[in-house]
């Protein structure tokens, strides 16, 4: 089969799917604003509630992380992931369901082997990095701070 460079373009254009940015971007930044706008109706509640910010912090943190299993559990999650992209990775519940999505997946492994060892697979790597990244910041903080 012999083609002209242009018959070959032409070819590769039909083939290629259509770049969806503009649309991916628009979603990813409705569902992140979506879940932190979420966020802060917890975070309102519970101050409403009469919790003192620290304990609001946390509950809040909390709330997040329970809804993010949930909707994995659910399996709602992955749908909301496949519209928003990147737009659910950000929040903590995209977290939440790095870690829980790995443990449902390998539960019939055992406890141990299974769900023990598989739920940080995803996550692990980001915690492992993130602490030695906030340990070398902070490291960097305290010897600009005191020169």
């Amino acid at each position: 089969m012999n083609l002209t460079k242009q018959q070959y373009a032409d070819m590769v254009d039909r083939a290629v799917p259509k770049s969806r940015l503009l649309r991916d971007c628009i979603g990813a930044f409705l569902t992140g604003g979506a879940i932190c706008l979420i966020g802060q109706g917890i975070r309102d509640s519970y101050l409403w509630l009469g919790l003192s910010e620290k304990d609001t912090a946390c509950m809040t943190s909390m709330t997040l992380v329970f809804i993010g299993v949930l909707l994995t559990f659910l399996g709602l999650y992955d749908n909301i992931a496949a519209f928003a992209g990147a737009g659910t990775l950000v929040p903590i519940t995209g977290f939440a369901n790095a870690v829980a999505s790995p443990a449902m997946e390998f539960r019939c492994e055992g406890w141990v082997m299974g769900t023990g060892a598989k739920m940080f697979a995803i996550a692990g790597p980001v915690i492992a990095y993130g602490t030695a990244a906030s340990m070398l910041y902070g490291l960097w903080i305290v010897l600009i701070s005191s020169v």
